[in-house]
């Protein structure tokens, strides 16, 4: 059964509704317009709040403003639930859909695709990123398959260090090589077990790389 979220859902439309081009959050400056993900407020006070996007916004002839949203589901919430390779900050886009008063509105956040996450310099409160879309009555997810790093086989987490071999360019989790974290910080350059030196003195093909920081380690930054 399709998860379900507090509030109204299914509501038919009835005459006197207005169409909205934009919304301010109550108790804010902060205008939402159709498109723009919204931070919600869960029934359970001790939860994060939700995470959609807005479909649509209308008001009723005695200005009760109403939002038709997309969720956003977190990893734990998702029937396989939270793995390994889920980042802090992932989301997954739902085909759940629900309506729901704006007032449970209580800010913008913003959902980056998974490429445009990993390039940002610092990860604020209101960054999220999401790779997958999923269908919340079967499990199931698009993309079904993703590309798989480091001797363990798993998707990239931005959250993760992880260093890069030389030799082959693949990436690896430090603890995954029988190395510390601190110790992969230290670096100048990593070569794998399967490379070997020579490799490495191969793939520099006459020019300098980028500094150790951009290529050779690699993690994400969040500010708290």
């Amino acid at each position: 059964m399709a998860k379900t979220r507090p509030g109204i859902s299914g509501t038919k439309p009835k005459q006197g509704k207005k169409d909205l081009d934009s919304y301010t959050i109550r108790g804010t400056n902060k205008v939402v317009r159709v498109g723009d993900c919204v931070l919600m407020r869960p029934s359970d006070s001790g939860k994060p709040p939700y995470v959609a996007r807005i479909e649509k916004m209308e008001a009723d002839s005695r200005n009760n403003v109403k939002v038709r949203v997309r969720w956003y589901y977190r990893p734990e919430e998702s029937l396989g639930g939270r793995r390994q390779f889920h980042g802090a900050k992932e989301l997954f886009l739902s085909d759940h859909y629900d309506v729901q008063s704006a007032h449970t509105i209580e800010g913008k956040c913003i959902v980056h695709s998974f490429k445009n996450y990993t390039k940002l310099e610092d990860v604020g409160a209101e960054d999220y990123y999401c790779r997958f879309e999923y269908k919340a009555a079967t499990g199931a997810f698009t993309p079904d398959r993703v590309a798989v790093y480091c001797k363990c086989e798993m998707p990239y987490n931005p959250d993760d260090l992880m260093v890069q071999c030389e030799g082959c360019k693949d990436w690896y989790h430090p603890a995954c090589v029988g190395m510390t974290i601190e110790e992969a910080k230290m670096l100048d350059h990593f070569v794998c077990s399967e490379c070997s030196e020579d490799d490495f003195k191969r793939s520099q093909n006459g020019f300098h790389p980028p500094p150790v920081s951009d290529i050779k380690v690699e993690a994400k930054r969040q500010k708290r």
